[in-house]
């Protein structure tokens, strides 16, 4: 018996210890390195890391090797950082920019002030970055004669062994390091190269009454408007069906339309709080691909976005009359390309303006309200609730917080029907005249009419 039992624990004891450990993934200690970056000095780099949703990717990271965080200070990410190239970064389309961007300061090595390279030429170290799809995924460590150290070659050490943990360390730098990735990025946004293209050219055309060749229309520049406006490009129905190319046609459009439409939908998706009109334009319509077609013929759009909110206040009566939804969203559609800027400034100089809408021959009026822009009047009126969501130089995103209507239709008055007027009213014409000559000549009769002025 008592072999039995000490059998069945050697059994155990064998389990117990051949059996490997499940994996689990250490918690962050409370005095790691990422902690201590939240609670640093360094608050614009921190808040930059939170909205680039990187902390899970760096506590993987801490939690396999110590890492050493080169850290810009505030100073360069407020003021000597270019506003233009800043605001490319937070945009939410370009994520995936912001994330390159800081996990290009970030090296999976501890690196302290003491394991600098030496002076002298050819005393520097090259060390990988977290940033793995840049190229060049690589920061040059380099101690000058004059002994400063310098980080890819012209951020300056400023605050060596800032903050020094366990499982890393944070050296402050004076500026900001931008990969090539990034940096191409931008200047393929700014620039539009990325969705221009080479105008077709078309056969000469004979003139039937004089059979001569007609002159050539000067070359439209790219990036130009087009030739025809956007309402001739516009079939009639309900559907929004773009006729041909302005211009002569071809298998190449001015503009990748089709993306950029794309794009802006999923930017919605990704800012949140848009879904059911990326629902209506993907789903229950096919406006997205009939604004791609508008946007690749190189006619731009201004999208008023209503917000979910808004969307879930309409009933089913305004939503049951076939082809309710686009000309909900027709309305909503500005063939000019606005931005919260240059919107503001006109309602600022001009009171109240009006745009013209995708839904003939109604225009939704504009005006100044609380320092805000204020669209439509009444309670069907919307205020500008998330400026720019998205803007590319051809779509331009503005987020409002109702649901626009035309004036007609929000007083009640019925599609179709013209509202009657009052009947005018009819003023009996005065008989004094002919009753005053009646008079006199009675009177003149008996020879008294001279007395009276009136009959003179």
């Amino acid at each position: 018996m008592d072999s039995q039992i000490y059998g069945a624990f050697g059994i155990l004891f064998l389990i117990f210890h051949l059996t490997p450990p499940a994996a689990t993934s250490a918690p962050i200690n409370s005095n790691s390195v990422l902690v201590a970056l939240l609670d640093s000095h360094y608050t614009e780099l921190s808040e930059l890391v939170e909205k680039a949703l990187l902390l899970q990717t760096l506590e993987e990271a801490v939690s396999h090797h110590n890492i050493t965080i080169f850290a810009p200070n505030n100073e360069a990410l407020e003021r000597q950082l270019d506003p233009e190239f800043k605001r490319f970064l937070l945009q939410p389309g370009n994520l995936k920019s912001l994330q390159n961007l800081l996990l290009f300061h970030v090296i999976p090595y501890r690196v302290g002030s003491e394991d600098w390279p030496g002076e002298g030429s050819g005393s520097e170290g090259h060390y990988e970055t977290l940033c793995n799809e840049e190229n060049e995924n690589h920061l040059r460590l380099v101690r000058e004669n004059s002994g400063q150290k310098v980080v890819g070659g012209s951020a300056i050490l400023a605050r060596p062994d800032d903050v020094v943990r366990h499982d890393g360390l944070i050296h402050g730098i004076e500026r900001v390091l931008v990969p090539r990735l990034v940096q191409e990025e931008f200047n393929r946004r700014r620039s539009l190269t990325s969705i221009a293209a080479v105008l077709p050219e078309g056969a000469p055309v004979v003139d039937p009454r004089t059979n001569r060749l007609k002159k050539p229309v000067a070359p439209v520049p790219v990036g130009a408007p087009p030739v025809l406006p956007v309402y001739d490009a516009m079939a009639p129905g309900p559907s929004l069906a773009p006729a041909p190319a302005p211009g002569p046609g071809g298998p190449r459009h001015h503009f990748d339309g089709a993306s950029q439409v794309k794009d802006f939908i999923q930017t919605l998706l990704h800012y949140g709080g848009y879904n059911e009109l990326a629902d209506i334009l993907v789903n229950l319509t096919a406006l997205a691909t009939e604004m791609g077609k508008l946007v690749s013929e190189g006619y731009v759009l201004t999208v008023l976005a209503p917000n979910d909110e808004a969307m879930a206040k309409l009933t089913a009566d305004q939503l049951s009359e076939p082809g309710a939804s686009e000309q909900i969203i027709y309305y909503h559609l500005i063939p000019e390309y606005q931005t919260e800027e240059s919107m503001y400034n006109s309602v600022r100089r001009f009171g109240k303006v009006q745009y013209d809408t995708l839904r003939l021959p109604h225009k939704v009026v504009a005006e100044e309200a609380d320092g805000s822009v204020k669209f439509g009047s009444g309670e069907e009126s919307g205020y500008l609730f998330d400026p720019d969501i998205y803007t590319d130089g051809r779509i331009s995103v503005q987020g409002i917080d109702g649901v626009l209507f035309p004036v007609e239709e929000a007083v009640g008055t019925p599609a179709g029907k013209v509202a009657q007027l009052p009947p005018a009213k009819v003023v009996a014409k005065q008989n004094r005249g002919k009753l005053l000559e009646v008079a006199c000549s009675i009177l003149g009769a008996f020879g008294k009419h001279s007395q009276f002025t009136s009959c003179h």
